[in-house]
């Protein structure tokens, strides 16, 4: 491929930039071969020219594409160069703020200068058995590499961190140390603790301010961690280089001494300092120099806590602690005395620096020679011809530092010398390495007391001045004979190693008598030691597989996320980093796999091109596209530098024509859709105007036909209106006449009329005197009778008030009853007062009524004498005289009756307002209670409120509460495990503490003595020839023994429950004794032998003790529970009926007011019956529970009367019956009825948990059997002791039930089916023991024949209880083992796999990630939806409760959704639209399984909305702020955090998607900083919700029951 096909119009390129070190510009113009400069315009729009040598043809290096920048892995990039690789490094850094990017093997570290939230446990969880190029590049990655190729290939591994001061090389190695500390595992934590507290130490003593890092470290060091064979920490280690002396007693401007020094002043408050006499860190000479004594956001005093805590942890004890700080105080102080010329630091480069850097060099070396035989390796593995790769060895320059009359060689001669000195040293470096010409040693032009090394980083000029002083290393024997002499023991330590080789010095001098001479000579110098050190360092790294991590600081200004170009060039250049790229890049740098070499580039073939083969495929492509740039290998296909970049052009042409072909298809077919809907749209107006025409010709015709039949109705209505006149005129004429005869008929009838009334009247009045006289004599005689009546009750009454007595007994409340009289007398006359001022009201209204008639009389009167004086000249008026006649005597007449009625309306009025006033009464009475009811009800309602959001909460905690309980368990569990493991390894039990053994020997003996009492107690009560007689039941002596025996009992079981409190208490005791003295117990295990410490089992009593208290614990808090539940039914119940109650009051109140009086009395009296009725059904509603609590009573009395009469027929002889039989009789066999029950001999129960627990297979009992078979077999076994009233064996059997199946889930924890087998079976024998209990919440559920077969004689919830939490654990077991058969499949189904290979493509990889080219078969979502299916089949067959099963898919779609979001998020390569678009897919499919199987409503659908939101917000718009928006809106289940990284990862795949901009990313920051959540970045993965166990009943009638031969259970008995 030409260099014209590359730098063509629009290709893009890096120009050299003095200040940005490299710059974008784009070529203005074609570039043909021979042209001397190119037309550049930069992306300012600023046009430059670019000048090309004609000899070496130097043209700018191109740019890779879009889709290749931000890349994971450096040597993902097409174009393999210097400007690649800073660009590439700044957008993943400033606008992506990822901190790590691969390049080869060596992962790149940049110091972002702030805390970021990817060091948590979940993301070590996450990173832990993961492939290193599946995930994004991290620091946890390279850890975990290390670990994975160390228990693989059984191989010593290091990690190498190396950068400058500032870059992160601590951090980095701190967090590398906590992932090996967290993943492995080991059964011994504080070795791991230990591993972690070490860094506080080191970095107290080691580390310092400087003017580049706030926690520099002034040593080199190498860290060693040991692994046992299960890979778990037992150790480690730590060996130091050359460490900055210097710094103890000067430092810069703006820098500090170490920070020991800074802890200690800042703690010199506490009381265990107050001896070094201590002050501020201003106060000593040697901590005031650099004139910066505090760290931004660093608490020295604090700090010093952490290392006084790492010190504890390590072993050092609180002595030698407070002996080096009294040494580091006397330094402190000895700093302050006053020595002229101590001596004189410059800025300069010495002899530490030139330490520094021969180490680098050795370090870059054995990288370089690693990398060269990486890249061979890969190249001779794939059969690709190896060709010789030029590349930089700088071994001339380390031989000029360690080779014979090298630099070190030449120095430590000299120090030998008795006049040495820097300037002869450096006239020797002259004379030796000048001479030879070594290309790696110069000479300034300006300095004869220095020198310049040629580096593999850069050149470095090296001051001669204190180079001998610094290699001899030696301190004044004075000095060091005066601290010998200390009393100090620490001090003395510091000087063992000196005193030892000096006595071995002395030795080998006095044999040969030059005893000053011989110690001079045979010391080593400095240089001397580092070198042997660093040799030894270079054996030990060669020995392992090295992994690499560059740290890069980003700037000088320690600003976060800003990367300065010069100052990152620098680094990248000194630490290999583009060594590595270029020896890359001189070769086939860019490697696929024919797989994804088809996937990707399948848009360039044509169909009759794709064969079976893929390999040739690929093959007869690329012969088509490219020449000569590239290699086939077995299973990949090498490519040199930019063939994949012009691949991606190609591709990204015919993806382009491909639009361009679409865009025309398009255009046409909405051309030709334009032209048909114009047609169409001329045809219609052409149908219309004719059908327009057509309408309006017909209209005119129906007008025609309309005028004429208007006409002809027209004339029609004028004749028809003039016949109407005439016949109305004839109606109205015959209507007067005959009005007029109706009205004398009329006349006439009212005369007679008035005739009959009168009589009626008459009559009446006679028939109410009768009345009158009757009620009057009937009265009087009443009166009669009671007055004779009243007069001896006077007499009596007489007698009666006589007495004082009586007197008292009248007088007792006489006061306030007169009160309440006179208080309602006075309500009565006021009453009465406004009744009589309605009366008046109404007399008045009557009286002028009377006035208004009496004034028509007269005017009719006047009327009348007009009349007559009119009658001769009117006689038509003498008949309307008459009439007003009659008219006068019937106003007369109704006068009369009016006065009448008037009076008895009084009357009536009277009697009425008195009714009134009564019942007013009555009603304020009612209304008075109403609303004190009402009132009452209001602030019950509050409380009920309060209450029922009491409630809510403690549902909550309790919700809570029982996670928490439930992960007890789970520990409770492993605890159990780890006991039994221990039992079987060691057989030893914890020593008993004597001081609680006394107490339960105490309470044994006492237990002892109250059997006796028992047993002799029986024995009197059996006894026949006792004196006194056994007492009968119900008799006052034997409801004594009833008490006693009761009160017995009680007091038994407090002493079980101190016996329980003392066993845990001495397991907390033992545990805490064990702890402190477990060296000295194996001690005593090794010389008395292990069988002496459990001969009486109290290992096992003290843990049986601590699961009691559990068990008593448990049933406390469930019994508050089930109180807190029912209380808070009958408060709801209550709440309830109140509401009912005061709405139906309202209502009847409504209603009463708006009925008549009559009415209003009815409803009320018929409401009060209804209050009475509802009253009643409640009394008996609480006599009958009260009944059901006497029958409970009874049938508990009946059970203690059972046994007594036991106990008494137990000594009773029984005389045998005889009988002869009279005649033969034929016996009938009668059908067996069976009970329900498995009669089994007593030790045969290790025999049936055997056969029935131990060695059964599930499979086969969930296929041929019913559900639950092993459940109803042990509770039928149950109730055969039950019926024998044997406690010992009901206790034998759940106990080794129990424990049977706890081994099972041990042995067997791993296998689903039978997990899921045994956790069925619990549950059933739970609900088994709960179905049959006896107790009323259970029993409903029941048929008649179960509730015969209930328990009888034993009270089992204990055991109901230890069932479920034993049914917990397994549930947690089952999830456990779940999420391992799912993990491997998740990611790979709903992630990685496509369900359409080839058609968005995948984009070139790395090295770090190289698959195979015939990969296994491929994990598709539906292998997924295949296991889950055969789990919920399995757990179906196994005839596991549906709410059980609905708990455990929302467990799996929790992992599922976990899983893959947490993956998503550490995934740069799966975060784009095409991704989110197969992720909903995917999810689509997950919610159509649950909907196929009824699981809709289980809960499970919700548990994916987080990575339903997350494929949401790959797909959605990210460009405006309404965008923004709604993606607030719409990513309610994501937090800020996650919601950020995703926007943050987004990657595009195809050249038409856009990444989204880092404005659009702080929008979305800004929307969401006021939303409260948790700030944790990935989602639990370990999380497991608390579960409930609902009870269900089973409709299985045990008699029916029968049990399979293939169980070999033929030593049970049907009864």
């Amino acid at each position: 491929m030409a260099a014209s096909e590359l730098y063509a119009k629009f290709a893009r390129v890096w120009l050299p930039d003095a200040e940005e070190v490299w710059k974008s510009a784009e070529l203005v113009k074609d570039y043909t071969p021979g042209d001397l400069k190119l037309t550049l315009q930069l992306d300012d729009g600023t046009e430059v020219e670019y000048k090309i040598d004609p000899r070496t043809n130097n043209l700018p290096p191109l740019r890779n594409p879009n889709i290749l920048v931000g890349e994971n892995d450096l040597t993902a990039l097409s174009y393999l160069h210097e400007p690649a690789v800073l660009h590439n490094l700044k957008v993943r850094f400033t606008d992506s703020k990822l901190i790590y990017t691969y390049c080869g093997i060596v992962l790149v570290a940049i110091n972002p200068y702030e805390s970021l939230p990817i060091y948590e446990s979940d993301i070590i969880n996450a990173y832990s058995g993961q492939n290193m190029g599946d995930m994004d590049p991290h620091i946890f990655a390279v850890a975990e590499e290390a670990y994975k190729q160390m228990a693989r290939d059984n191989r010593n591994q290091s990690i190498i961190v190396s950068g400058e001061s500032g870059a992160g090389k601590t951090v980095s190695a701190k967090y590398a140390m906590r992932y090996f500390a967290t993943v492995s595992c080991s059964s011994d934590k504080a070795n791991d603790e230990r591993v972690l507290f070490s860094s506080p130490i080191m970095e107290a003593f080691g580390n310092a301010k400087t003017t580049r890092n706030d926690n520099s470290s002034r040593f080199g060091k190498y860290i060693e961690i040991g692994f046992d064979k299960q890979h778990c920490i037992i150790g480690a280690n730590m060996r130091t280089y050359l460490l900055e002396k210097s710094r103890v007693v000067f430092q810069a401007h703006n820098e500090r001494n170490y920070h020991i020094f800074y802890q200690l002043c800042a703690s010199s408050h506490l009381p265990e300092f107050k001896a070094f006499d201590l002050g501020c860190a201003d106060d000593f000479h040697c901590t005031n120099q650099g004139q910066s004594p505090v760290i931004d956001g660093v608490d020295d005093a604090k700090e010093m806590c952490n290392t006084r805590s790492a010190f504890s942890l390590l072993g050092i004890g609180e002595s030698d602690q407070m002996s080096i700080y009294q040494i580091l105080a006397a330094i402190l102080h000895l700093s302050n005395v006053e020595v002229k010329d101590q001596f004189e630091t410059f800025d300069v480069n010495s002899f530490e620096q030139f330490c520094i850097n021969y180490a680098n060099e050795k370090l870059q070396q054995q990288f370089n020679l690693h990398v060269f035989k990486l890249e061979q390796e890969e190249y001779m593995k794939e059969d690709i011809p190896w060709t010789l790769i030029d590349f930089y060895d700088n071994q001339p320059c380390i031989d000029l530092i360690e080779a014979k009359l090298g630099v070190l060689d030449l120095l430590d001669e000299e120090c030998k010398m008795p006049k040495g000195s820097d300037d002869t040293w450096s006239q020797k470096l002259y004379n030796t390495l000048l001479k030879k010409q070594n290309a790696c040693f110069d000479k300034p032009r300006l300095s004869n007391r220095a020198f310049i090394i040629h580096h593999f980083a850069d050149k470095v000029e090296y001051q001669c001045e204190g180079f001998l002083e610094k290699n001899k290393d030696t301190v004044n024997e004075e000095q060091i004979n005066v601290l010998k002499k200390s009393k100090v023991v620490w001090l003395l330590k510091l000087f063992e190693d000196d005193e030892k080789a000096t006595s071995s010095t002395n030795k080998r001098a006095s044999v040969t008598g030059r005893t000053g001479q011989t110690q001079r000579d045979n010391k080593k110098t400095v240089g001397l030691q580092f070198r042997q050190s660093l040799h030894l360092l270079m054996d030990t790294l060669n020995a392992t597989t090295p992994h690499y991590v560059r740290c890069i600081k980003p700037n000088d200004h320690k600003s976060p996320f800003i990367m300065d170009p010069v100052r990152a060039v620098q680094q990248l250049r000194a630490c290999g980093i583009l060594e590595t790229i270029r020896i890359s890049a001189a070769g086939f740098p860019s490697r696929w796999t024919y797989q994804e070499f088809f996937s990707r580039y399948r848009v360039l073939m044509k169909q009759k091109d794709v064969l079976l083969d893929r390999k040739q495929t690929c093959k007869n492509l690329l012969e088509k596209l490219i020449k000569d740039k590239y290699k086939f290998g077995k299973t990949k296909i090498f490519f040199r530098a930019g063939q994949v970049a012009y691949l991606e052009k190609l591709r990204s042409d015919k993806l382009r024509m491909a639009c361009v072909r679409i865009q025309k298809t398009i255009r046409c077919w909405l051309a030709r859709k334009k032209y048909l809907r114009m047609r169409e749209s001329a045809v219609t107006i052409q149908r219309h105007v004719r059908g327009h025409q057509a309408r309006c010709y017909v209209t005119f015709l129906r007008r025609t036909r309309a005028a004429i039949i208007i006409q002809r109705n027209v004339r029609m209505w004028v004749t028809r209106r003039r016949y109407q006149q005439q016949r109305s005129a004839a109606i109205a004429i015959q209507c007067i006449s005959r009005a007029y005869m109706a009205r004398k008929q009329y006349y006439k009838l009212v005369f007679e009329q008035k005739a009959v009334v009168i009589q009626k009247w008459v009559k009446g009045w006679l028939a109410r005197q009768h009345f009158r006289r009757t009620v009057a004599a009937i009265v009087l005689l009443q009166s009669c009778v009671r007055r004779i009546k009243a007069k001896k009750e006077l007499k009596k009454l007489k007698v009666e008030a006589r007495s004082v007595e009586r007197f008292k007994k009248l007088n007792i409340g006489m006061e306030n009853k007169i009160m309440q009289l006179q208080h309602k007398i006075n309500e009565q006359h006021k009453e009465n007062r406004e009744l009589s001022e309605r009366l008046n009201a109404v007399e008045k209204t009557q009286t002028m009524e009377r006035e208004k008639q009496s004034r028509e009389i007269e005017s009719l009167r006047r009327s009348e004498q007009e009349a007559k004086a009119k009658a001769v000249t009117v006689p038509s008026l003498l008949e309307k005289l008459s009439f007003l006649q009659n008219e006068l005597e019937n106003t007369r007449r109704e006068k009369e009756d009016l006065e009448a009625q008037t009076k008895v309306y009084k009357e009536q009025t009277q009697q009425m307002v008195e009714d009134l006033n009564m019942k007013n009464s009555l009603l304020n009475n009612e209304k008075d209670e109403l609303n004190k009811l009402i009132l009452e009800q209001a602030h019950q309602l509050t409380d009920i409120k309060t209450y029922v959001e009491n409630a809510e909460q403690l549902e909550k905690d309790l919700t809570e509460e029982r996670s928490r309980y439930q992960s007890l368990l789970s520990e409770n569990l492993h605890l159990e495990e780890r006991h039994r493991d221990l039992k079987e390894e060691m057989n030893l039990s914890i020593v008993r503490n004597t001081s609680f053994g006394v107490t339960r020997q105490e309470l044994e003996a006492e237990n002892k003595k109250l059997k006796q009492d028992l047993n002799q107690l029986r024995k009197s009560l059996t006894n026949e020839n006792s004196e006194l007689a056994p007492p009968t039941p119900g008799s006052l002596p034997y409801n004594i023994l009833l008490d006693h025996l009761s009160s017995s009992n009680e007091e038994l079981e407090m002493r079980k429950e101190e016996v329980l409190l003392l066993r845990s208490h001495m397991v907390r005791q033992e545990a805490l004794k064990h702890k402190c003295y477990l060296n000295s117990l194996m001690l005593v295990l090794r010389s008395t032998g292990i069988h002496t410490l459990n001969e009486d089992g109290e290992l096992w009593l003290a843990y049986e003790g601590l699961k009691e208290t559990n068990r008593l614990l448990e049933g406390q808090m469930q019994e508050q529970e089930r109180v807190h539940n029912e209380e808070y039914r009958k408060l709801h119940e209550e709440v309830k009926k109140l509401k009912a109650e005061k709405e139906q009051q309202q209502k009847l109140l409504a209603q009463s007011l708006l009925l008549p009086e009559d009415a209003r009395i009815d409803a009320s009296l018929k409401h009060e019956i209804t209050l009475l009725t509802n009253d009643n059904l409640e009394l008996m509603k609480q006599q009958e529970q009260q009944d059901k609590t006497m029958r409970k009573l009874k049938k508990q009395l009946k059970l203690y009367i059972k046994k007594v009469e036991d106990f008494e027929g137990n000594h009773v002889n029984k005389a045998p019956v005889m009988s002869a039989p009279v005649r033969a009789v034929n016996i009938t066999r009668k059908e067996k009825e069976y009970r329900g029950m498995l009669e089994y001999r007593e030790g045969d129960e290790s025999r049936l948990l055997k056969n029935l627990v131990v060695d059964l297979k599930p499979r086969g009992v969930a296929v041929s059997f019913i559900p639950g078979l092993p459940a109803y077999i042990i509770f039928m076994c149950v109730r055969y002791a039950d019926n024998v009233n044997d406690d010992q064996r009901v206790s034998t059997l759940l106990n080794s039930t129990i424990t049977s199946i706890k081994g099972v889930i041990k042995r067997r924890g791993k296998d689903f089916e039978a997990v899921s087998f045994w956790l069925a079976n619990t549950c059933r024998l739970m609900h088994c023991l709960k179905q049959y209990s006896g107790d009323e919440a259970f029993i409903t559920h029941n048929t008649a024949k179960q509730n015969e077969q209930c328990l009888a004689n034993f009270e089992l919830s204990e055991y109901q209880q230890v069932f479920g939490d034993l049914a917990i654990q397994i549930y947690r077991q089952l999830i456990k083992c779940m999420e391992d058969i799912l993990q491997p499949l998740i990611v790979a189904s709903m992630l990685e796999h496509e369900t359409i290979q080839g058609v968005l493509g995948s984009k070139p990889t790395g090295l770090r990630k190289r698959s195979t080219s015939f990969p296994e078969p491929a994990v598709t979502v539906e292998v997924l939806l295949q296991r889950l299916g055969l789990f919920y089949t399995t757990m179906s067959q196994h005839g596991m409760d549906s709410d059980l099963i609905k708990q455990v898919v929302k467990q799996q779609f929790y992992i599922i959704c976990a899983v893959t979001l947490n993956h998503l998020l550490l995934r740069k390569d799966m975060c784009s639209w095409s991704k989110g678009l197969q992720i909903r897919y995917n999810v689509w499919q997950l919610e159509e399984w649950l909907a196929e199987r009824e699981l809709a409503d289980c809960g499970a659908k919700e548990t994916l909305e987080p990575l339903l939101q997350a494929a949401q917000l790959l797909q959605i718009k990210k460009k405006t702020e309404a965008d923004a928006q709604t993606i607030c809106t719409m990513c309610s289940a994501l937090t800020t955090a996650q919601i950020v990284k995703v926007l943050t990862l987004y990657t595009p795949v195809i050249e038409f998607e856009e990444r989204v901009p880092t404005t659009f990313i702080t929008t979305i920051k800004n929307l969401l900083k006021d939303r409260v959540e948790s700030s944790t970045l990935m989602m639990d993965g370990k999380k497991i919700f608390s579960i409930t166990l609902p009870f269900t009943p089973s409709s299985v009638a045990l008699e029916t029951i029968q049990i399979p031969a293939s169980l070999n259970l033929g030593f049970l008995a049907r009864i």
